[in-house]
């Protein structure tokens, strides 16, 4: 028998999903397709970061543009579609609802309707989020869990979850939505907390600051590892049905727990280094996010092995090494950050 073609088509491939997705599929030996809005403009910086840009056929494509759309998926013929475009800041989402809901809702939909409109025989990952429950309270949420979200994102994000369910179920395409819980690397921008907290620790162990100011320490979030997470969606697509999963890690921490990791790194007391400031605290952050992935390790067979500890000390060893990579004028590959599964 004729082996299967395996073309992915990573739609929004520029960041941190997209970029180690990249790496994942052209180690199984997929031919690669990736989109952003101008391939002319874009940096590409993570592609490059893992050395794995010229590797790719890259794409110019505006999600929100049906016509682009249909023609980036009719020229790569995929046998395989991530859709990652979109919007992907919690907190830029209450500065930017309107380009927020529109991005994520008319991009998800585009993509949708142009695998029905070409008939083409593709799988289709779409990429939800923890944001769609809200706090979840004691109970870590599965995929049986209610949707109650708190922020424009995860509103779009819930609506686009029940896109994917209705084109599944109405037009009987293979569409499946993983909805992952926080997963980090080095290749988050410097806007997310996560890296604010592990550029603040090696500033102020570097001499370079003495406080830091954050927000609400005690809310309680389920950190993975996002080389690891890639795996499973693509470990969705290999299935014979589509089903939608919960990615994560099972075990929560609070903020405050992960900033007294990172500040412990270099033998450090936090608290003499951290104000927080009520004025940070959202409006209506979530305080409990916790995920139960049990459907994912029995199913895909899929385990997050790294935990919070670890994920801290890997983010503290990427930002020293790219910061001396900068200071030398070397370009530098850090981060390459692999699944140990």
């Amino acid at each position: 028998m004729a082996q299967r073609r395996k073309v992915a088509l990573i739609v929004g491939i520029s960041g941190q999903d997209g970029a180690y997705l990249s790496r994942f599929l052209l180690e199984r030996g997929y031919t690669v397709h990736g989109t952003s809005r101008d391939k002319e403009m874009s940096s590409f910086a993570n592609l490059h970061r893992l050395g794995i840009h010229s590797q790719i056929s890259l794409h110019s494509a505006a999600v929100q543009d049906f016509r682009s759309v249909v023609q980036v998926i009719g020229r790569t013929e995929p046998t395989e579609i991530y859709n990652f475009a979109a919007q992907s800041s919690v907190g830029l989402s209450f500065d930017q609802p309107v380009e927020t809901i529109e991005s994520i809702l008319a991009g998800t939909l585009n993509v949708l309707e142009a695998v029905r409109f070409l008939g083409i025989d593709a799988k289709l990952y779409n990429a939800s989020t923890s944001e769609c429950f809200g706090d979840t309270g004691i109970m870590p949420a599965d995929e049986t869990t209610a949707f109650k979200p708190c922020s424009p994102y995860g509103v779009a994000k819930a609506a686009a979850y029940w896109l994917v369910a209705n084109y599944r179920q109405c037009y009987r395409l293979f569409a499946c939505s993983g909805i992952l819980f926080n997963h980090e690397s080095p290749f988050r921008p410097a806007r997310f907390v996560t890296q604010k907290i592990v550029r603040g620790a090696v500033d102020v162990a570097q001499k370079n600051a003495e406080i830091i100011e954050l927000g609400n320490l005690q809310i309680t979030r389920d950190w993975g590892w996002a080389p690891e997470y890639v795996e499973a969606m693509w470990r969705m697509l290999q299935q014979e049905k589509a089903e939608d999963f919960v990615v994560a890690t099972g075990v929560s921490s609070t903020l405050e727990a992960f900033v007294a990791r990172a500040f412990a790194y270099f033998d450090l007391d936090w608290r003499r280094y951290i104000r927080v400031r009520e004025d940070l605290f959202r409006t209506s952050d979530i305080q409990i996010s916790a995920g139960n992935p049990a459907k994912a390790q029995r199913v895909l067979g899929w385990k997050a092995t790294m935990a919070m500890p670890d994920i801290v000390s890997r983010l503290i060893e990427a930002e020293l090494q790219r910061r001396q990579s900068k200071s030398s004028g070397i370009e530098s590959r850090y981060a390459i950050g692999r699944s140990s599964g």
